[in-house]
């Protein structure tokens, strides 16, 4: 069961919510911010959203704020002039050019750097870019569409993210939901899976058996749907004619389900640990348990973990 959301298969209460807000926001003209941890598919959902948008026939370009240096930033986004600096021997056009009608996707917002958000915001408010070297702005057409896996509310209060850059872009808000909130979802993910790679690869790979797929809906799957892919694309590498059991699990997939299948009272032990470990500070407890700062803030609501009343 798929929908105009690209692979955001499901029948949770959540995904049901989606769904249904999906053709309000696409049909928009607002800006967007999609938040949800890493694997979620907030890409994913970002292009379902230009489909169903009337820019659909406009180009979606996609940019990884988290990839371009802060020195490269401006470059990339509003182009330059042949000649502007040493090594651009020809013109080239920025993403927002490139975007213009159409969707620019910015991934990783969290990651910008001070300077870039400010250059950012500017583009915003004016609706033009400055390319480097170039004698007058060129007036840009589009939606903002940004997404990130940090919890940006608690950047803007350390101040590493501006505040209003933050409000422009959080005017509509998508909440992608781990798959560890929607155990539902996980078999739509799996028969989905093999039934795309047994296309792929000319297989005759059945669902998973029984035991297995009890094994499965207990695992966490920290690094959601993109994990539940890698999980497949694994046994497809020595694929079974027949039912998927525990002994065709990849051994990648044995170690980490055996790191984070863990029951709820020994998980909350681990982060009661971990956060007096690092006294408190959830970005470090994060990095400790190889977290994003939101799945570990999802966590620590799901178990009623709070400092003073962390018994409770």
């Amino acid at each position: 069961m798929s929908d105009a959301v690209g692979e955001m298969l499901g029948t949770s209460d959540a995904i049901t919510r989606l769904r249904a807000l999906t053709p309000k926001i696409a049909r928009s003209s607002a800006p967007i911010l999609i938040t949800g941890s890493t694997g979620t598919g907030k890409e994913h959902f970002a292009r379902g959203l230009h489909r169903a948008s009337r820019r659909a026939h406009a180009p979606f370009v996609a940019i990884n704020c988290g990839a371009i240096p802060d020195t490269l930033f401006e470059a990339e986004l509003f182009g330059f002039e042949r000649g502007s600096f040493t090594g651009a021997f020809q013109a080239q056009k920025g993403k927002a050019v490139l975007a213009d009608g159409g969707t620019l996707f910015l991934d990783e917002i969290g990651e910008l750097p001070p300077l870039s958000q400010t250059k950012l915001l500017r583009m915003l408010e004016e609706r033009e870019v400055n390319p480097i070297g170039a004698q007058r702005p060129v007036k840009v057409d589009l939606r903002i569409v940004a997404a990130t896996n940090r919890a940006v509310e608690e950047q803007v209060e350390e101040g590493s993210f501006r505040s209003d850059l933050y409000y422009r872009l959080n005017v509509a808000r998508v909440d992608l939901p781990d798959l560890s909130e929607r155990r539902e979802d996980i078999a739509l993910y799996l028969h989905h899976f093999i039934d795309r790679f047994n296309r792929r690869d000319d297989c005759r790979v059945g669902s998973p058996d029984n035991e297995l797929m009890n094994v499965l809906l207990d695992y966490d799957w920290p690094g959601n749907v993109r994990e539940v892919r890698n999980f497949v694309e694994g046994v497809f590498i020595d694929p079974p004619d027949g039912p998927i059991g525990v002994c065709h699990i990849p051994a990648a997939f044995l170690r980490l389900q055996s790191s984070y299948s863990r029951s709820s009272d020994e998980e909350r032990n681990l982060i009661l640990s971990v956060l007096e470990k690092t006294d408190w500070n959830k970005v470090e407890a994060a990095k400790e348990l190889h977290w994003s700062r939101m799945t570990l803030y999802r966590k620590l609501t799901k178990h009623h973990v709070t400092r003073g009343g962390a018994g409770s």
